[in-house]
């Protein structure tokens, strides 16, 4: 086994910063969203991937992809939404395993009313406090990292709500 290449002084500062940041962000964008429009991160998650479609419908497989999340995970958070009306699922018409998520009418309304709040937090504590360099800095790095990762879902193992 090859030694560790440990991180120096510089690096492990990044990186301790890159994930007290994360969390706190995340924390913070959470209890905004929570508080100022009812919705979890999650539904927030699933309602403006399904705005963004033409007809507010996809299938649960590739819904599941998108959130990084296994389908399991997905489908037991979706029966929530649905008990509040924001979200239907149909049976697909060429798959009788597979689902089709649809966004309601409330789930849409909610989005709309959600988005340019969440939008604001977001301006709020990332984009506003960066110049314009570092915004395209960070849309460099964050994409670099993700091409590297190839948009990789988690194995359901290591999924921790499957």
């Amino acid at each position: 086994m090859d030694a560790a290449r440990w991180l120096d002084e510089r690096e492990d500062r990044a990186w301790r910063g890159y994930r007290r940041m994360r969390r706190l962000l995340d924390l913070e964008l959470a209890r905004e969203l929570t508080q100022d429009a009812g919705l979890s991160e999650a539904d927030y998650d699933v309602l403006s991937d399904l705005s963004e479609t033409p007809q507010g419908r996809l299938r649960l497989r590739e819904l599941a992809d998108r959130m990084l999340w296994s389908r399991s995970r997905l489908s037991h958070h979706l029966t929530r939404m649905q008990q509040r009306g924001l979200v239907t699922r149909e049976e697909c018409a060429d798959d009788a395993r597979g689902s089709i998520v649809v966004l309601t009418p409330a789930g849409r309304q909610a989005i709309q009313s959600a988005a340019p709040g969440h939008v604001a937090a977001v301006r709020r504590h990332l984009i506003d406090l960066l110049t314009p360099a570092e915004v395209d800095a960070l849309g460099a790095l964050t994409h670099r990292v993700v091409d590297h990762l190839g948009g990789r879902t988690p194995h359901p193992r290591h999924d921790p709500e499957a």
